[in-house]
């Protein structure tokens, strides 16, 4: 027994693709740092706007102390991007995700201190600490030369060596990303931020008539993101709810669009397998227009399977029949002919000998026609083209009966000059053997659509058989060598080429109304 192939199922991968959809946003905190970055973006600019503020109160400490040029250092450089404009705006830049995040920030080392540096930064001190105890950031002013001059320690101790002030020092906006070393270890749910074991360092240069007259170094940790959102916990859950009522109405869609159809749709087709004809009607609900499509397309397909499946029932039932009997009859007359033996005079041995022939042709007769509607009904178009008055030039010359075309023996028809031959061989020998003594035809053509009236002067149908005509097998002419599949084989070579015949009223004999495509 050969084994199935897993494959999972359908609702197996909608609730997959839920749970990525509600984990989207946690992917999006925790994975690619998108809010702790946020957070360091937002702890950058407060530190620029602090130091924007301090470096201003600098500069004027420098101004009105009057402190010539020689002691300021290097020029600031020049802004490229607008160098007339008086403003110098500064973007925060720093990036969790992609900048580095360097080693502890060096240790300071001894130097020697201006005297009229060291005047300013003390002057300044009281203005820093009072900032430190509402910002919790970390300051230190240093001179042109990066020596602290005012901080909580450090005073006296050069930081010039360190990367970030180095960069201010050149007249450049410097900031960098840290390790952090704390004191007290951070509370273990807090370990899942990388934002917890950072500390962002910022530089500014201090600008006084184009020369760099000190730098003010500000430093802070950012913000906790588990901290943070704690205390935004009500948009949070607010958040989180619309997340989950999102992923839910989706699941719901999904679920009456897609899954709901597809499943009722195999339901029916088991039905329709069993054997059920009522299942083949439409869904209750499709969803989509595809899933309408699909369920259409099944169900005519079943329909015609059906309706398939009756025919070949239909037609192994009458072709049993019309050969049973030619064949009884065969039997009958071959067993008395044998058992009569001598005892049968001569005149009786023709009869029952011309019995045997002429139902022997009856079945060659039916077997012919069996086979001609077997080529008409897979018969595949091939493209060729022919004229009426073509078509009619190909018909037997036996015929016994007049042919007249009254107009449109130039229509130029979508079907191969056979095949039209056929068509209309079979239905002027019809009408022979309904007494008819003249066939008028008359075709016209527009928008691509050939109309072909076909009439003529015999018995005419009667109205108890006019809805039977068509039915393989049916004739009123048995007796005479009918075997009722003429029409059949008209209809099947016509609807092979997208063509179709009915009967229409006449006030005398026969009269058919064929449609076909026209050239």
């Amino acid at each position: 027994m050969t084994a199935h192939k897993w494959r999972p199922r359908l609702a197996t991968i909608v609730v997959a693709i839920l749970i990525m959809v509600m984990a989207l946003p946690l992917v999006g905190l925790f994975f690619f740092r998108l809010y702790e970055n946020q957070l360091i973006r937002q702890t950058e600019a407060e530190l620029i706007a602090q130091g924007a503020a301090l470096a201003a109160i600098h500069a004027q400490e420098v101004r009105d102390a009057g402190l010539p040029a020689e002691k300021l250092g290097a020029a600031v450089p020049a802004d490229r991007d607008n160098p007339d404009s008086p403003y110098r705006p500064i973007e925060p830049s720093l990036d969790l995700a992609s900048d580095r995040v360097l080693a502890t920030r060096p240790a300071a080392t001894a130097a020697t201190v201006d005297p009229a540096f060291t005047a300013i930064g003390a002057r300044l001190s009281g203005i820093l600490a009072e900032t430190q105890r509402t910002t919790l950031a970390g300051f230190r002013l240093l001179d042109p030369k990066g020596v602290v001059i005012a901080g909580r320690e450090e005073v006296g101790l050069s930081l010039g060596a360190v990367g970030e002030v180095r960069a201010a020092l050149a007249g450049r906006y410097a900031s960098v990303l840290r390790q952090r070393i704390s004191d007290e270890p951070p509370p273990s749910l807090y370990s899942v931020s990388r934002g917890t074991r950072v500390r962002v360092f910022v530089a500014l240069p201090v600008a006084v008539d184009g020369k760099v007259a000190g730098v003010v170094y500000l430093s802070r940790t950012p913000n906790n993101i588990v901290k943070h959102l704690y205390g935004e916990r009500g948009k949070v859950v607010l958040a989180a709810i619309a997340v989950l009522g999102g992923t839910l109405l989706i699941g719901l869609v999904f679920l009456r669009t897609v899954s709901r159809p597809i499943y009722a749709l195999m339901e029916r087709t088991k039905r329709i397998a069993a054997g059920d004809r009522a299942a083949i009607r439409p869904l209750d609900h499709h969803g989509t227009r595809e899933m309408a499509a699909l369920s259409d397309a099944f169900l005519d397909m079943a329909e015609k399977l059906h309706a398939r499946s009756d025919s070949i029932q239909t037609f192994a039932t009458h072709v049993s029949h019309e050969l049973k009997s030619p064949l009884t009859a065969i039997q009958g007359a071959a067993e008395l002919l044998r058992d009569s033996g001598s005892a049968m005079d001569e005149a009786e041995r023709w009869r029952f000998s011309d019995n045997i022939v002429t139902d022997a042709g009856r079945l060659n007769l039916l077997v012919r026609r069996l086979l001609d509607l077997a080529r008409a009904e897979n018969l595949a178009p091939s493209g060729e083209s022919t004229s009426l008055g073509a078509a009619l030039a190909l018909l037997p010359a036996e015929n016994t009966i007049a042919v007249r075309v009254e107009a449109g023996g130039e229509t130029r028809l979508r079907i191969s000059a056979e095949n039209a031959a056929i068509v209309l061989a079979n239905l002027i020998d019809n009408s022979a053997r309904h007494g008819a003594t003249l066939v008028s035809i008359t075709a016209a053509s527009a928008v691509g659509k050939a109309t072909i009236l076909l009439s003529d002067d015999g018995a005419g149908i009667s109205p108890s058989n006019r809805a039977r005509i068509f039915e393989p097998f049916f004739t009123t002419r048995r007796d005479r060598g009918g075997t009722g599949m003429g029409l059949g084989i008209v209809m099947a070579l016509l609807k092979a080429h997208d063509g179709t015949i009915r009967l229409v009223d006449s006030e005398r004999g026969t009269r058919f109304e064929i449609i076909l495509s026209a050239v």
